[in-house]
């Protein structure tokens, strides 16, 4: 028997387990499907765990809170990426509505050339300067026709607030993705939010930026109106606007008062409870650089700030109360413990009329000095139409020539194509380790799990162990009677077991004398996410690894390089495998792990691709495309693209 055989057979003899517990090919003696999210999980805790030490430096002192201020906001703007320039906001006003008491304006400005963002300013009757309030939306399509937000903004008005309304990206008469009748391509914003994101993570950006810098610009457009008094600015929003609300305290410091409804964003406890949320809530990097829940309000204090809560929203209570708690300890040291608050309702998601009247009579207090409690009366509203800014109700169709996100992101794509420049070899692949974020290897330790007999072929199960890398589950066939003179490495998005039972493919590779290697790359095949923590909305089927690893700064794809890395390791060690030529054949997104392996050692002596996407750069131009988030590397466009990949595996790349 040959050397391998006999260390697998013998190991299978003390660590198989029963064959009646497992499917015919599956290695993990586990439930298989929660390791990959386990091990994000543990990690994501880990790097929590490092936020809470620095936490508990910062409530130290005073000057500790400060500094903490300081790195927080400094961490945020990192994040952000690259923001727009300030171009000529081009606003008009398109339309008035006369009410009982006040006005509505329909405005439009751009927030970069061509871009243009909807609307609705609500002016208070009466001269002279007012205070003012930025109200951002929440998810809901209709936005700021929501009937609970035209109240809000209703009853700001009638206590002598001017009030912006802005239709986020996305929402409302903003869709980015239609046609040309101007119907969404996808299943509405929060799923154009999600693949939105994907395209602006190539280049270093986010959605959460783009919304931000919309918002910006709403802010300076405010300022230009001779109702405004420019120090007496205030800032609310609930749900996504509420996220929208806290990334905009954490950039912008004009805002003097703000309030914060069912805030959520990707913080630990969330992530860890209902997983990733939509796109224009997720900063890849976040849970890297440290920042919870707590890190974009704290940069706001010690201004007066509100949280707004539903006992009973499903968004997590528990998280609202700990970062009010974390609050006060900071307005506590910054002198100031009377400007944080927090009011709680009995009922659920939304900004329901109790959180409106504390809204208001929170913003009364600190910027018209008044605190007697404000009371809302029965309150008209609009239909969506009645609000809308443009002839259409889509800026998309009202403006022959509007930019949208994904012609603003291909376009800068393009121009990082004309003016990137090549790389030498090896500077190339020290690009793409730092890119893939790739850790220092461990040593591989192999266990054996037993074999597999299907369809005449004797199938080696294998589990390697990598310390701080999940298990990594394989099969292993040799040719019978003969050493192996090659060995392929099959990938595919799949996994193994359905290339197992692609019989008379496998057995080609036996008859030719080369052993064939099957390993399930994390999140694949055995461990493949469950389909239900994976909301078919985000057009993902592992939107939660992919998105959990983005928030920890280790991009699926580069765990993934890692683990084909790991079984190449383990094939230089094994006997009758060690000395042998490596080939390594991938289908699908797949594909895309081992052209970055490729790139990375020239022990893969041939890679052959099929179905493999021809560039990053194709996310741009199919923005509706599913399962883009599997091979997202942030900032990847300002560094290379896979043809430069492909240009240096050189001949050792067989024609696709």
């Amino acid at each position: 028997m040959k050397p391998v055989l006999v260390l697998l057979a013998a190991l299978s003899l003390l660590l198989a387990t029963p064959a009646a517990a497992q499917k015919p090919y599956n290695v993990i003696d586990w439930k298989a499907p929660a390791t990959l999210s386990t091990y994000l999980l543990q990690e994501l805790h880990g790097q929590y765990d490092l936020r809470r030490a620095a936490w508990n430096q910062a409530t130290q002192s005073a000057a500790n809170m400060r500094a903490y201020q300081d790195s927080a906001r400094a961490r945020f703007r990192r994040m952000l990426g690259p923001l727009p320039a300030r171009t000529p906001l081009k606003a008009r006003v398109t339309g008035t509505l006369a009410r009982n008491g006040f006005r509505i304006e329909k405005v439009i400005y751009e927030s970069t050339p061509g871009h243009h963002v909807t609307a609705n300013l609500y002016l208070p009757e009466g001269k002279g300067k007012r205070p003012a309030v930025l109200l951002f939306c929440g998810h809901e399509q209709e936005s700021k026709a929501t009937e609970s937000y035209q109240k809000t903004a209703i009853l700001f008005a009638q206590n002598g607030f001017v009030v912006l309304v802005i239709d986020p990206i996305s929402q409302g008469e903003r869709m980015q993705l239609t046609d040309a009748a101007g119907k969404s391509l996808t299943r509405g914003g929060t799923t154009e939010h999600t693949l939105l994101n994907a395209q602006a993570a190539l280049l270093g950006r986010s959605v959460p930026a783009a919304q931000l810098w919309d918002n910006v610009r709403g802010l300076d457009y405010l300022l230009t109106r001779r109702e405004v008094d420019a120090e007496r600015v205030g800032c609310l929003g609930n749900s996504g606007g509420a996220t929208q609300t806290a990334y905009f305290l954490g950039f912008d410091d004009r805002v003097k008062v703000a309030a914060l409804c069912s805030y959520v964003a990707a913080g630990e406890r969330n992530l860890e409870l209902t997983g990733p949320a939509d796109g224009c809530v997720m900063l890849p990097g976040a849970g890297q650089s440290g920042l919870d829940l707590t890190e974009y309000p704290l940069i706001f204090a010690p201004k007066p700030l509100l949280l707004l809560a539903g006992r009973y929203d499903f968004v997590d209570y528990t998280s609202m109360e700990a970062t009010h708690q974390e609050l006060q300890q900071a307005y506590r040291l910054l002198g100031r413990p009377e400007q944080v608050g927090m009011f709680t309702y009995d009922d659920g998601h939304g900004i329901s009329q109790p959180k409106r009247e504390a809204a208001v009579t929170w913003f009364r207090r600190f910027l018209l000095q008044d605190a007697t409690p404000v009371r809302e009366p029965n309150l008209a509203t609009l239909s969506e139409k009645e609000l809308w800014c443009t002839a259409t109700g889509q800026v998309n169709t009202a403006f022959q020539n509007e930019q949208t996100l994904t012609e603003e992101y291909a376009a800068e794509a393009q121009q990082l194509e004309r003016t990137r420049r090549a790389l030498p070899a090896e500077r190339l692949r020290t690009v793409v380790q730092q890119q893939l974020q790739l850790a220092a290897p461990q040593p591989v330790v192999a266990e054996a799990k037993g074999t597999a007999v299907a369809h005449g072929i004797t199938w080696q199960k294998v589990l390697l162990r990598r310390s701080g890398e999940p298990p990594l589950p394989l099969l292993l066939a040799l040719p019978a009677g003969t050493t192996p003179q090659k060995v392929v490495m099959l990938l595919s998005d799949g996994g193994k077991a359905a290339l197992a039972d692609s019989t008379a493919l496998m057995q080609r590779y036996l008859q030719q004398q080369m052993a064939v290697v099957l390993p399930d790359l994390r999140g694949l095949g055995e461990t493949t996410d469950p389909a239900a923590f994976n909301d078919p909305k985000y057009y993902n089927r592992e939107y939660r690894p992919a998105l959990l690893s983005l928030h920890g700064g280790q991009p699926l794809l580069g765990q993934r390089v890692t683990d084909i890395l790991t079984v190449m390791e383990w094939v230089g060690s094994t006997t009758d495998l060690q000395s042998k030529p490596l080939e390594v054949h991938a289908t699908g997104l797949s594909g895309v792990v081992a052209l970055h392996a490729a790139v990375l050692t020239e022990r893969i002596s041939r890679l052959s691709l099929q179905q493999v996407p021809a560039s990053f750069r194709d996310i741009l131009t199919e923005p509706t495309r599913k399962d883009t988030y599997t091979w997202v590397l942030p900032g990847v466009l300002r560094r290379y693209d896979l043809p430069q990949l492909r240009q240096a595996v050189g001949q050792r790349l067989l024609a696709q």
